[in-house]
């Protein structure tokens, strides 16, 4: 990337949407434009965890918005992120299709690790560059905390928890009241969701411990403002601003001069998070870093290459551990297997325009399309897509699980099940046809004759064509293609599987 490129990192939070422009100056960013709206996103899910037609509505304004000015940024150029308030909800898929649409850019929904990798990097980037200082990085956002430690710029452990400023405000302070009782029991719910990690940074000092994004800004400014050190926050200035909070007692009675009228409502649950978070971390001091995930995301867009390289490396180990944890016996070696067949069917059918991507995507989901054996034979390509959804997988994007996810739980049996997908997606439904045949082809866990089989895509369909002496030699393949060609008829799908019976050389 040159000097002088435009990029941009769009945050799609929990209370707010932001949108930072830098360029790239001498190899370093420099900011040139920055907006940011609240949009109180996860104030509008449900109990059911579906957002209201209101809180995507204020969200899409607000894409439209940042669209226009993103129209003339190259794709390559912009990553647009979304985190916890996404991550939960269930009907993300319509938000995220039509926000994309909008905003004239793919929206990726990442996961906590991913999440408070980033964070890491953005608040480390803006750090001297000392590669020895052991450093713990927190960042409080609207619906989700990263606990982040790591030596220099590298991160060693993180954790991501499913709390933040908005969800224990509604929680704990849902009529806006701020009293003791209060914030006793949102810091104790707080300390109940943390405390079981807390053990993971018991070797990291507390000497260089960095705060980041709204509530910690918001906090600081606070303190700085009753007489405490610019950028800094401590646990006796946090406990002496819970008193304020306690002694005007609603958050629309707060005459803080600097608390914008937007984060009044959210403070009281972003300081009780902060507070577990100092007490059950024994953390006395520490500074309010500018950096985090927008900056974390520009700095992967200038290593992106590098970025995309250490992903697939970091979703291979996690692939591997899976298989390692759930394998049973052989199953490793038909994993493989169904692999490599999957692959070889892919590329005989790619018009030359399928992504590599997808193909790495089908390839990692064959190896793991038996790993549901480990919990029960009876429906285990239901238990591995449970495995696959809710395991430690660092390095895919929940998106990613959940095609994985669908693709095992679709590799056998009726196709209703997944037929949604189907219609969805051509790339999931070229994915799932080679998975099941691929599977289908393996049926007796040996490697297939494959160079008597030809595979064609046209606009009518799929068309395997197989030589006479093939079907004679295989008769359980040939009987389970031509069910297989009637398992896709029942979807009411374009696609279709022939089977054409042609001689081979010299037959008759």
């Amino acid at each position: 990337m040159k000097d002088g490129e435009r990029l941009a990192a769009v945050d799609l939070g929990s209370n707010s949407f932001r949108l930072e422009i830098s360029i790239l100056h001498n190899g370093h960013l420099q900011r040139v434009e920055y907006l940011k709206e609240t949009v109180r996103q996860g104030g509008g899910l449900d109990a059911d965890s579906f957002l209201s037609e209101e809180a995507m509505q204020r969200g899409w304004q607000c894409l439209e918005r940042f669209g226009e000015r993103l129209r003339d940024f190259r794709p390559s150029h912009v990553r647009a992120l979304a985190t916890q308030t996404l991550r939960e909800a269930k009907n993300r898929d319509l938000f995220v299709t039509k926000g994309q649409q909008l905003l004239g850019h793919p929206i990726e929904v990442i996961s906590g690790q991913e999440e408070a990798r980033l964070i890491y990097q953005g608040v480390t980037y803006l750090l001297p560059r000392n590669v020895q200082e052991q450093r713990l990085v927190i960042d409080i956002g609207g619906r989700s905390t990263e606990v982040i430690a790591g030596i220099g710029q590298k991160s060693v452990e993180a954790v991501s928890f499913p709390l933040g400023s908005v969800s224990w405000s509604q929680r704990f302070f849902p009529d806006g009241k701020l009293s003791n009782k209060c914030f006793s029991k949102a810091e104790i719910a707080a300390s109940a969701v943390i405390e079981e990690q807390m053990a993971r940074f018991d070797a990291y000092p507390r000497e260089h411990v960095y705060g980041a994004s709204g509530t910690m800004g918001a906090v600081a400014q606070l303190l700085q403002s009753f007489g405490g050190a610019a950028q800094i926050i401590t646990r006796e200035g946090v406990e002496q601003l819970r008193q304020r909070l306690i002694d005007a007692g609603h958050c629309d009675k707060l005459q803080f001069d600097n608390l914008r009228e937007d984060r009044k409502p959210v403070i009281g649950g972003g300081v009780a998070v902060l507070l577990a978070l100092m007490r059950m971390l024994g953390i006395e001091t520490m500074r309010v870093s500018d950096g985090a995930l927008r900056q974390g995301a520009l700095l992967d867009l200038i290593q992106r290459k590098d970025h995309d390289a250490r992903r697939r490396d970091i979703r291979h180990n996690s692939v591997e551990s899976l298989i390692e944890r759930f394998g049973h016996g052989y199953g490793r070696e038909q994993g493989e297997r169904v692999a490599r067949i999957a692959e070889t069917i892919w590329r005989a059918l790619d018009p030359g325009d399928w992504q590599q991507e997808d193909l790495q995507l089908l390839k990692w989901t064959a190896r793991l399309h038996e790993i549901g054996i480990s919990i029960a034979y009876e429906r285990f390509h239901h238990h591995g897509a449970y495995i696959i959804r809710n395991g430690d997988c660092p390095g895919f994007l929940p998106s990613e699980r959940e095609r994985m996810a669908s693709l095992v739980v679709g590799h056998r049996g009726k196709l209703k099940k997944v037929i949604d997908n189907i219609h969805a997606s051509d790339v999931f439904k070229y994915q799932l046809l080679c998975l099941r045949l691929a599977v289908l082809l393996a049926h007796a866990r040996k490697d297939p004759e494959l160079d008597a089989l030809h595979w064609k895509l046209s606009k009518q369909g799929v068309t395997v064509t197989l030589t006479a002496d093939w079907a004679r030699q295989y008769p359980q393949s040939r009987y389970l293609l031509q069910e297989e060609s009637t398992v896709w008829d029942k979807v009411g799908v374009a696609l279709q599987v022939e089977l054409l019976q042609v001689p081979a050389a010299g037959g008759t």
